[in-house]
């Protein structure tokens, strides 16, 4: 039987779309041999890896992020400064916030403390930050590897594993389908990264300026990568709308990209079924 791996790249709130592709998996039946993860795609990731069904996942988001109230409550036990420039985008006045905590505020308490006791193996990607790569996390702590991959620059601090400074992943590998191309017969690799909208001239605030350069270099990298090689299946939602922090916003992301669901299921059915 032909292996699966999944590829779920970095993008904030906009990789709430990944749960529909973890509910077409659901659908046909089939269990990806390997995970690779990257910031919010770590999250999702370690969340499948560990057997939560995507309709599970789905739902965790909406009941989480649903009541606003619910969500500023568990922000005021890690708040740096003003909360509501965590939803606004506006950029932190006084420190930033520790990913370690805000992870742990905010993931299932079922969630394994190690890869090692994952359904699934597991490959997370942060970037280290003052050589210049992409580190591979796949052994050890789970959730000390998600934070760091999850630290976006100046929200986050950045984290420190076994003495090297981490931050973000996606800003040296957003869609990390080639760290899993050796390991499976077909690649499933999902870009939530979306791209800047607007137009006629309009000058971006500096903080959708910093936001949506982000974007830019994200999609650069990987667009790259895709002119060198091409996973068999590639499939990037409708997400151009959302910002990296609207997790407010978790049930229209999911609503406006349901399409996701139905896309992901013909192409692995046509993909597998050629094999």
């Amino acid at each position: 039987m032909a292996k699966l791996a999944l590829a779920l790249g970095g993008g904030g709130a906009r990789g709430i779309a990944h749960v529909h592709v973890l509910e077409a998996l659901d659908d046909l039946g089939i269990r990806p041999d390997v995970i690779a993860g990257v910031s919010i795609g770590s999250i999702i990731g370690a969340g499948y890896a560990s057997g939560m069904s995507g309709a599970e996942i789905k739902e965790y988001f909406v009941k989480t992020f649903s009541d606003p109230r619910e969500v500023i409550g568990r922000m005021w036990q890690l708040r740096p400064d003003n909360l509501r420039s965590i939803f606004t985008e506006t950029l932190p006045r006084f420190g930033e916030f520790n990913a370690f905590k805000v992870m742990q505020a905010f993931l299932p308490d079922e969630l394994p403390k190690t890869f090692e006791a994952l359904d699934i193996p597991l490959k997370i990607v942060a970037a280290d930050f003052y050589r210049t790569r992409q580190v591979v996390l796949e052994t050890g702590q789970l959730m000390p590897a998600i934070a760091a991959s999850a630290a976006i620059p100046v929200l986050f601090k950045a984290e420190v594993l076994d003495g090297i400074v981490m931050v973000d992943g996606g800003m040296v590998n957003p869609l990390p389908f080639d760290i899993v191309s050796n390991s499976a017969d077909v690649v499933l690799a999902v870009d939530v990264v979306g791209m800047p909208v607007g137009g006629g001239g309009k000058v971006p605030s500096r903080v959708s300026a910093g936001f949506g350069a982000s974007q830019l270099l994200m999609q650069s990298i990987t667009n790259l990568k895709l002119e060198l090689h091409q996973p068999e299946i590639f499939i990037r939602p409708e997400v151009n709308k959302f910002r990296v922090l609207d997790f407010l916003k978790a049930e229209e992301i999911i609503e406006k990209t349901k399409g996701t669901r139905d896309e992901v299921r013909r192409k692995l059915e046509k993909v597998l079924g050629s094999l």
